[in-house]
C-alpha cells in the first residue's frame, strides 16, 4: 500500500529525485521564485520505496502536485496526496486553500471539494474551504441602489502611491458614482501591504465616492502564481492575466455591479502592457475598459519605479514632484526603514 511521507527538499539527494520525478510528468519550472516559497512537501512511496506521487504547500497554495498512476487504480494516488496535503494545512490551522493546475485536472480537484473560480485552455484556478470568495465579497462596502449606479474598479499595487495613481482614481471618481480601488495584497514590494493600503486611503481621503479595499486572494499575485507547468514566460503572463480577468469578470464584477475598469497606459513594463491587452480582450464588451494615458510632470511619465529608485538614491527633493503630500510625509518619516529594506535585498525594479 502506498505510504505518505515527508520530503525535505533541503536534502540535495531528495530534491534531485523529487525534481526528476516531476520532470518525467511534464512539470518544468523549478526556478527559485517557485521553490523558495514552499513551506512543506509530501511524497507518496510504494511498497518498494519508489516515489509515485508528490505535492507541496506554499502558504495556502497547493502546488507541484504529480502522481504516477502505473500499477494503481485511476485517481487513487491523486486523491491520497491531495487529501494528505489538505490534512497537513488543516493541522497548521489553515482552513482555506487554492490550487493552480492544468485545466484537464480541474474536475479531479472538484471531486475533492474544490470550487473552480476560473479557467483558460491551459490552466484552472480553484479554492477550497472558508472564508471563500463569497465571504470576501461580503466584506466589501456597498452603497444603496448600487445596481443602478455607474460603478468602476481600479486594481493597483501602489508601491508607493504616486500622483499618477491619484490622477487615475480622480478621473474615475469624476466619471462614476462609485469607484472601488483594489490594492494588491502581497508583501513582495518595498512598501508592504499595510503601508500601501494606508497610502492609497490617505491619498484619496477627499474623494467621497472612492472605496479603497484589499484585493485579497483574488487579484492574482505574481508571488503565489505557480507557473511550473508552463514552458515559456509568455505562457505564464497570458495564463495569469486571463485567469485574473475571468475571476474579476465572472465573480467579482457581477456581485459589486462593476461596469467599468480603469487602467493606465504602460510604456515601460512589457508584462503590464500585456496584462492591459488581456483585460481588454477578456472584459469587453461586458465590462468597459477605460485606458487612461499615464500622468506626466514636465514631460516625464510618473512611475512608482522611479520613486523607489530615488529613495535608494536618497533624493527626496526629486520625489516631492511625483507623489502626494501624504506619500511624501510617509517617505520622509520612514526613509531609513525603506533604505534598509533595499540594502537587505528588496527588489525595487518592476511594477
Amino acid at each position: 500500500m502506498d505510504k505518505v511521507v515527508d520530503l525535505y527538499l533541503n536534502d540535495s539527494s531528495t530534491r534531485r529525485k523529487w525534481k526528476h520525478f516531476l520532470e518525467k510528468l511534464g512539470l518544468n519550472n523549478f526556478s527559485s521564485r517557485e521553490i523558495d516559497v514552499i513551506d512543506h512537501t509530501l511524497g507518496l512511496v510504494d511498497d518498494d520505496g519508489n516515489l509515485v506521487g508528490t505535492g507541496s504547500i506554499a502558504g495556502n497554495v497547493l502546488k507541484y502536485i504529480g502522481v504516477c498512476n502505473e500499477g494503481a487504480q485511476p485517481g487513487a494516488r491523486f486523491n491520497k496526496i491531495v487529501t494528505a496535503l489538505q490534512q497537513y494545512i488543516f493541522n497548521q490551522k489553515i482552513f482555506h486553500s487554492f490550487v493552480f493546475t492544468k485545466a484537464k485536472y480541474s474536475k479531479s480537484f472538484q471531486h475533492l471539494g474544490f470550487n473552480e473560480l476560473a479557467h483558460t485552455k491551459q490552466a484552472a484556478f480553484l479554492e477550497s474551504g472558508t472564508p471563500d470568495v463569497n465571504a470576501f465579497l461580503d466584506t466589501i462596502p456597498k452603497v444603496k441602489d448600487q445596481k443602478n449606479k455607474k460603478v468602476a474598479a481600479i486594481v493597483m499595487n501602489a508601491n508607493p502611491f504616486t500622483l499618477g495613481h491619484r490622477h487615475l482614481i480622480e478621473l474615475a471618481s469624476q466619471e462614476n458614482d462609485l469607484v472601488y480601488v483594489f490594492v494588491v495584497a502581497t508583501n513582495a514590494s518595498l512598501f508592504n501591504t499595510d503601508e500601501r493600503m494606508k497610502l492609497v486611503q490617505a491619498g484619496t481621503a477627499d474623494l467621497k465616492n472612492v472605496f479603497v479595499v484589499s484585493g485579497g486572494d483574488y487579484m492574482v499575485s505574481r508571488a503565489t502564481f505557480p507557473a511550473y507547468f508552463l514552458k515559456f514566460p509568455d505562457d505564464l503572463v497570458a495564463t495569469q492575466t486571463q485567469i485574473d480577468a475571468n475571476v474579476f469578470k465572472n465573480i467579482i464584477a457581477p456581485r459589486l455591479f462593476i461596469n467599468s475598469r480603469y487602467i493606465g497606459t504602460e510604456p515601460f513594463s512589457r508584462t503590464t502592457s500585456f496584462y492591459n491587452q488581456s483585460l481588454i480582450q477578456v472584459l469587453e464588451p461586458s465590462i468597459k475598459v477605460v485606458l487612461v494615458p499615464r500622468f506626466e510632470v514636465n514631460g516625464q511619465v510618473i512611475t512608482a519605479t522611479k520613486v523607489r529608485q530615488l529613495i535608494k538614491d536618497d533624493n527626496l527633493l526629486a520625489i516631492q514632484k511625483l507623489v502626494p503630500s501624504t506619500t511624501m510625509d510617509f517617505i520622509k518619516n520612514n526613509k531609513e526603514i525603506l533604505q534598509d529594506r533595499i540594502k537587505k535585498g528588496m527588489n525595487i525594479d518592476g511594477n
